[in-house]
């Protein structure tokens, strides 16, 4: 690690520039980080820190920035929401990264923390394995188009897998999975990120299953049996949509649920199973930690529960 002697400011088009080339970025998400360093940028001038290098941002000054942030108000009086301000902070963190990313000595990223929004906190809902089965089990697999949906809702709750990316496999990317009892491919998931998801053994039966009926020769793995051509018939994301909405009903089970749904459910049993964090942040291809971190939910009313359970204050009386 060495001390940089061009001051933060002049690292901004570095830092842009290795967004895109080396991360590969988004041109938004780039767009985005110029726009929200643009405010940091106005503030160092505005209290003539202009030259401030690197290795000299300290939490002081970063927790003079957020009550700069805090306090903003526009022309028009408005002020900036705590999920505005985050992303100023993100962007601020993303720049921290980059220094790291490039073995230059400055405030490491963890350092700077995100406001909590406590105006409304965000709830996830999802299916515990019981309302899962009974989804699972409702279509009839003696059908083509119920072999087919068993076999997408099975794909969805062992992947994980977004809607978009589900509709986007095509059929020969498991041409392999004849002699396998597990498998897993990789996706280029939101945001054009790669990552590998994993079939278990219970989904990859299903997926033979479905594989062997098809005879036709569309690429893509799900396909609308009700087609009007021969041409390709992949089923869309709405497609999918209703087709959980029609076997949620079927079930008896929240009608709330929809692909995300199977998304939140496959997360939340891998917490109730011990998953870390980390780990289900990679399994789902979150970019960052924060947006898994709704996940904790699970794990904090199992704490509760527990504390609950041994440690009411009945032993006392």
């Amino acid at each position: 690690m060495e001390k940089s002697k061009k001051p933060i400011l002049q690292h901004i088009q570095d830092f842009l520039d290795y967004c895109e080339v080396e991360r590969g970025l988004s041109s938004k998400t780039q767009e985005n980080y110029f726009r929200y360093l643009r405010k940091f940028e106005q503030w160092l001038k505005a209290k003539d820190l202009s030259p401030l290098l690197p290795h000299e941002l300290t939490p002081e000054l970063v927790w003079d920035y957020r009550l700069f942030l805090s306090r903003f108000q526009s022309k028009q009086g408005a002020e900036l929401s705590k999920k505005t301000q985050a992303y100023y902070l993100i962007a601020l963190r993303a720049l921290l990264g980059y220094f790291v990313a490039k073995d230059v000595v400055s405030l490491p990223p963890d350092k700077i923390q995100l406001p909590k929004d406590g105006s409304k906190e965000k709830t996830v809902k999802f299916l515990n394995l019981d309302q899962m089965k009974k989804l699972l089990e409702a279509p009839d697999s003696s059908d083509p188009s119920g072999l087919r949906d068993r076999t997408l809702l099975e794909a969805l709750f062992s992947t994980g897998l977004r809607v978009a990316e589900l509709v986007a496999l095509n059929k020969e990317q498991f041409d392999s999975v004849w002699n396998k009892e597990d498998f897993e491919i990789g996706i280029i998931g939101k945001g054009k990120h790669p990552r590998t998801v994993y079939f278990s053994e219970r989904a990859l039966e299903w997926l033979k299953k479905y594989l062997k009926t098809r005879k036709d020769t569309q690429k893509a793995l799900f396909i609308n049996y009700r087609g009007r051509t021969k041409d390709e018939n992949r089923l869309t994301p709405r497609s999918i949509e209703r087709i959980i909405k029609k076997y949620s009903i079927k079930a008896g089970i929240p009608l709330f649920t929809t692909p995300h749904t199977l998304r939140h459910s496959y997360a939340t049993d891998l917490l109730e199973q011990g998953v870390d964090l980390r780990t289900i942040q990679e399994f789902l291809g979150h970019k960052n930690i924060v947006t898994t971190q709704i996940y904790t939910h699970v794990t904090n009313k199992r704490l509760r529960d527990i504390h609950r359970q041994f440690h009411s204050g009945k032993n006392l009386k």
